[in-house]
């Protein structure tokens, strides 16, 4: 139903490039093939039917797809049956193809007259490494565009009613990474232990036990509320809520993996309200 659904709203036409010409020897001018153009489109975080209008344009109209580890089941099956599929996946201590080779990639096939898409779980600008590829794209005189999307923080919040900013609870929202690119933690743990706002840590995971420990060193208290998200927006989706001194054991009991969100505030104290659902009224005779 989801393919269908987004293929519907495909249909909306689209406006098509302009034709491209070159000078013939002659003085003349002819058509010749557009230099090539590649898309990095943010896939949004998990659910199909949160893409874009515009990214599924963008991947259904693709000469070559390349893709990442965590695009959403389903994505995929809205590109056409004759584009080109490149996995480019990174998972922690494996990559399929390191961010370097990623790069010389996609000017490759920009340089070919293809139109590519660089499809990104989330938003390719928030900890998607689309400013890297950005970079290189436009140093070699390609053609890119960027396609936001739904990043996993916001889908994250709306799927388990955790809001990211709450006038009683949080003022401010701080999106972090607990993977740098040293392979160290070493955050602002000051800024982040800030009262009254709210944490998100993607690709923290791994680091769960240190970051809560640095948390409570630099002045959060041991009881302040934290969960950890799996799968956020997708059948698969799990979570554990618990404050910080615990968290990490409670997330190793439940056998949570990647990928996984951490939020930390209290905010997380509306999840049980926020998401209790009415009962379904009644039939009446």
């Amino acid at each position: 139903m989801t393919v269908e659904l987004l293929a519907r709203a495909l249909a909306i036409p689209s406006v098509p490039a302009p034709e491209r010409h070159r000078d013939a020897a002659d003085g003349s001018s002819e058509p010749c093939r557009p230099r090539g153009r590649v898309s990095l489109v943010g896939a949004g975080p998990g659910d199909p039917e949160l893409l874009t209008l515009r990214a599924a344009r963008r991947i259904a109209e693709a000469d070559v797809i390349v893709y990442d580890n965590l695009v959403g089941n389903g994505i995929l099956e809205l590109a056409r049956p004759a584009a080109r599929l490149i996995y480019a996946g990174k998972q922690a201590g494996r990559h399929a193809l390191p961010q370097a080779e990623i790069n010389r990639l996609l000017v490759e096939l920009g340089s070919e007259g293809l139109d590519v898409v660089r499809l990104k779980g989330g938003d390719p600008f928030i900890f998607g490494r689309g400013g890297e590829e950005m970079q290189e794209l436009v140093a070699q005189g390609i053609a890119c565009e960027v396609v936001p999307g739904v990043t996993a923080a916001a889908g994250m919040a709306a799927a388990t009613g955790i809001p990211l900013t709450h006038r009683d609870h949080a003022q401010n929202v701080v999106l972090a990474t607990g993977h740098l690119k040293d392979g160290t933690v070493s955050l602002d743990w000051e800024c982040l232990a800030r009262p009254r706002q709210t944490i998100v840590i993607y690709m923290g995971l791994g680091a769960l036990e240190i970051i809560c420990r640095e948390l409570i060193a630099h002045g959060l208290p041991a009881a302040t509320p934290g969960a950890v998200v799996h799968a956020a927006t997708t059948p698969g989706q799990r979570i554990v809520t618990g404050p910080l001194a615990t968290l990490p054991e409670q997330v190793r009991s439940a056998g949570l993996g990647t990928p996984s969100l951490i939020v930390i505030g209290t905010v997380v104290d509306l999840h049980p309200l926020l998401m209790r659902q009415p009962e379904p009224a009644a039939a009446s005779l």
